[in-house]
């Protein structure tokens, strides 16, 4: 016989009515008959159905991007003087060409700010480093000044290039920093007093730290620009060209 509380509880849990006759349930072989094929079509709606064979959802993991590992070492300050090498470029050149527009124009592509080249890694060895300060943020420096060129030596260390300046009063030195965009390294360093006194590593003193980016502008020729130096210019920007021997290396 079929079980009349399994149909009663299908009819409840799927709302399939029972055929009536007025207020009273029918009774007897057609009416079982009857309810059973309800039952049966109620299971089969209430059943979930299999999903269909398809391609399964797939967790996409992004590689790690280049500039995490620099920004990973860089000060908040740092990060943000970097974030803003456009703005510093801006201000730096206007206050420059209110002072000396012909010799901006004469420096090329050294101080265009849009002259970056692919493949800016530089050979490891001796360079000639020119030094060019743009803007001013006190009002009374120069609004451009330029200086001698001097020696800077370019090496390989812990799989890092690095830049050392290797004569005067004022000494940068620091390691180059792979970046998301191909056509620049990342400079994170310090600046070293003195002529005996030897470069601190980067985050030691916040008030010696630099930052900065390197790009190549021409064919043996390179710039390390530090926006907004902790000085009273607005952009400093240094000329790398390699020498065949440094005197005294």
């Amino acid at each position: 016989m079929l079980n009349e509380a399994l149909v009663e509880s299908v009819r409840r849990e799927c709302h399939v009515p029972l055929v009536e006759r007025g207020k009273e349930k029918l009774n007897g072989p057609g009416i079982r008959t009857v309810a059973a094929i309800l039952l049966a079509v109620a299971i089969a709606a209430c059943s979930t159905p299999k999903p269909a064979d398809g391609p399964r959802p797939a967790v996409v993991v992004e590689p790690d991007k280049k500039a995490d590992v620099w920004k990973g070492v860089a000060t908040d300050a740092d990060e943000s003087r970097i974030d803003r090498v456009g703005l510093a470029w801006q201000s730096a050149l206007a206050d420059a060409r209110k002072r000396d527009a012909r010799g901006v124009d004469g420096e090329g592509a050294l101080l265009r700010p849009r002259s970056a080249l692919a493949r800016p890694a530089p050979t490891p060895g001796s360079y000639y480093c020119r030094q060019i300060k743009l803007g001013s943020t006190t009002g009374k420096s120069p609004a451009i000044e330029k200086f001698k060129p001097f020696f800077c030596y370019v090496e390989v260390e812990d799989n890092l290039l690095t830049i050392v300046k290797q004569t005067g009063s004022q000494r940068p030195a620091g390691r180059l920093w792979e970046d998301d965009m191909p056509d620049r390294l990342i400079f994170l360093g310090s600046l070293a007093l003195g002529d005996r006194e030897q470069p601190r590593a980067y985050g030691e003193d916040g008030k010696r730290d630099m930052a900065g980016i390197l790009e190549r502008i021409g064919p043996f020729r390179w710039r390390l620009v530090i926006p907004w130096p902790q000085s009273t210019s607005k952009l400093d920007v240094f000329e790398l060209t390699p020498v065949e021997q440094q005197p005294g290396r």
